[in-house]
């Protein structure tokens, strides 16, 4: 039994289908992004370990195709078993296993960048100071406890979460959050403003005032869709574990930029759908926005940031300017200068957090060695082998 498990994850068949699978699940995705739009398409089909079917079910889903990470994981396992099988300590054989190795490197490093790396971005207006980037495709419900003036107490919802479970509960919290309703892309329209029949799905804050029309999802690269939810605030007896009276539904959305507040257990709240943030342990100010145009045209020549690095921890305080093809990288993130607002309001940098962002290159170093050493043990082997010939 256990021969024939080895003999399956280090065949040629197994490589042949995963590559297969792979072909598949690049014309499936490649056809999804019609609907779904890049990001969406490539969460579903190439950062995922299987492909759901239905999508957006709340209930019971079953796989339909191999995930992209999967594959990779298959393919992964699939050459380092094959390669282990058939390992011979010689010299002649060095430069296949470096190319191997390589490989090896390069699938893994692939892999491991899917699976951890993180995107973000932090725009700062001159004179800003931040500790914390935001995800421009990704949003949270920041439900935000005011009571201690030195720091707010913020616990987070993601937005797979509220997309996916009626009720959340989070021992910070003294209430349940309903999800009485979620669009995945909406349109906001006041009231008065609305159609004859359409009523608002809140009774508190300003959402009591606004009506809510689902709207097909955002398909474009520089589309975004605006996620908006309703949801009940029940408050909860700690004691007893019982629930009380409802305190009301508020909606939420990304397009309602100012937060709002209510009481519950004696503490006043603030309520939030925002970018998902990830917070740093250090500090960021924009000293100095620059940009230079090519003379006579509008056309951008280099923009740059200046910037102030502040790191209590490291007792690091610093000067650092920022500009295309000079990021900065510190604590593991690399700052790249990515753009800029309109009539240079404020600079925006992107954030890659991406742990092995080293492995590509050390996998093409190996790749080339392990060539090179292959085709030139072969090309002095020729060598001798004519110069023997001639003599």
């Amino acid at each position: 039994m256990l021969r024939k498990i080895v003999d399956l994850i280090t065949s040629l068949k197994l490589t042949i289908l995963c590559l297969a699978a792979a072909m598949v699940l690049i014309f499936a995705g490649t056809l999804a992004q019609v609907h779904l739009g890049i990001h969406e398409a490539q969460q579903r089909y190439f950062q995922s370990f299987f492909v759901w079917w239905p999508p957006e079910s709340r209930g019971f889903q079953f796989p339909i195709l191999p995930g992209g990470h999967l594959i990779g994981l298959v393919l992964l396992v699939n050459l380092i078993a094959a390669h282990a099988k058939r390992f011979r300590c010689a010299w002649r054989k060095l430069g296949i296993h470096l190319t191997h190795a390589g490989l090896i490197i390069m699938l893994a490093g692939g892999l491991f960048t899917d699976l951890f790396a993180i995107e973000s971005h932090m725009r700062l207006a001159n004179g800003d100071s931040k500790n914390y980037s935001e995800d421009p495709r990704i949003v949270e419900l920041a439900v935000i406890d005011t009571a201690n003036p030195d720091y707010d107490q913020v616990t987070a919802i993601p937005e797979a979460l509220l997309r996916r479970k009626r009720i959340i509960e989070h021992p910070s919290l003294p209430f349940q959050v309903v999800v009485k309703n979620f669009f995945q892309n909406s349109r906001l329209q006041m009231a008065r403003e609305a159609a004859e029949g359409l009523q608002p799905i809140a009774n508190q804050g300003p959402g009591a005032e606004i009506v809510v029309q689902s709207a097909p999802r955002a398909t474009g690269v520089d589309e975004g869709n605006t996620v908006t939810a309703a949801i009940e605030i029940i408050p909860l007896d700690h004691a007893s574990g019982a629930v009380q009276p409802p305190l009301g539904t508020w909606l939420v959305s990304d397009a309602l930029r100012a937060p709002q507040t209510f009481s519950c257990a004696g503490r006043t709240w603030r309520i939030e759908m925002r970018p998902a943030r990830y917070y740093k342990p250090y500090t960021i100010t924009l000293q100095k926005f620059t940009h230079e145009r090519y003379a006579g045209t509008e056309i951008p020549k280099n923009f740059a940031s200046r910037i102030r690095l502040i790191d209590p921890e490291r007792s690091t305080n610093r000067d650092v300017l920022i500009y295309m093809n000079h990021p900065l990288r510190y604590r593991g993130e690399t700052y790249y200068q990515a753009s800029f607002e309109k009539d240079d309001q404020a600079s925006i940098l992107q954030v890659v957090h991406n742990p092995s962002f080293i492995a590509p290159y050390i996998a093409c170093v190996i790749v080339a060695t392990g060539l090179l050493v292959q085709f030139g043990y072969h090309l002095v082997g020729f060598s001798r082998k004519r110069r023997t010939a001639l003599a």
